[in-house]
């Protein structure tokens, strides 16, 4: 899933690139879908990047079929909790694994559940940069059934991250809340928070605005 607010991919430390491109690994996650969740941690627990792509690609289609069954129905919390400890465990660690799998893996099950905002608030405070990406991108989910809210309050208690990949998660998510859900909500948020927000964040969130308001709350004056 390739978004405006992600830089191109670039080696983290530990992490090993082989150079097959996600259409691919997705062609080949199309003819594998029904790994088991034993299958699915040995390519999540590899070294080599794209592995790991294909085993949460994999989760995301398990899930996305599992969530067409009964509410009560146990598998999706089960990939949920799978996809959460594979999270902790450090194994999805860049910014096109999160941006690939949080919206469903996290945000879905929460909308699913009925669920309190309080696994994104716990992510959010979170030392680990992944988690907290997590956090905001899973609120894409809600965005998309018009909620607005959630992300608000993730981005509230990000807006003073020191990781520029979170800014541009912020930014990301703030401008679909204004395209999607409500422009209005989205200026209001602004107004209250353009002061403190990181410049990137504020570009990206604002960059579908008119010329006007994109020059007015970048010249919000500075706060804390």
């Amino acid at each position: 899933m390739r978004d405006s607010s992600t830089p191109d991919p670039v080696n983290m430390e530990g992490d090993a690139f082989i150079g097959v491109r996600v259409p691919v690994t997705r062609t080949i996650v199309s003819r594998h879908r029904d790994l088991s969740l034993g299958e699915c941690g040995v390519l999540l627990s590899s070294p080599v990047h794209e592995d790991r792509l294909a085993g949460l690609l994999v989760l995301v289609d398990q899930f996305l079929r599992a969530a067409k069954r009964p509410a009560d129905d146990p598998r999706c919390a089960e990939l949920h909790l799978f996809y959460l400890d594979a999270l902790r465990a450090g194994q999805v660690d860049n910014w096109d694994l999160v941006d690939s799998s949080a919206e469903y893996l996290v945000g879905q099950q929460l909308i699913r559940t009925d669920a309190s905002l309080e696994l994104l608030t716990r992510l959010a405070l979170s030392d680990s940069l992944w988690e907290r990406r997590v956090a905001i991108v899973a609120t894409f989910a809600f965005i998309k059934s018009g909620l607005a809210e959630p992300t608000f309050e993730v981005s509230d208690l990000l807006l003073q991250d020191g990781e520029d990949l979170i800014h541009k998660a912020v930014g990301w998510m703030l401008r679909e809340v204004g395209k999607r859900v409500s422009r209005e909500a989205l200026l209001a948020f602004l107004e209250e928070n353009a002061g403190r927000m990181p410049r990137t964040a504020l570009s990206y969130a604002t960059e579908h605005l008119s010329a006007d308001e994109r020059a007015r709350f970048r010249a919000a004056p500075r706060i804390g």
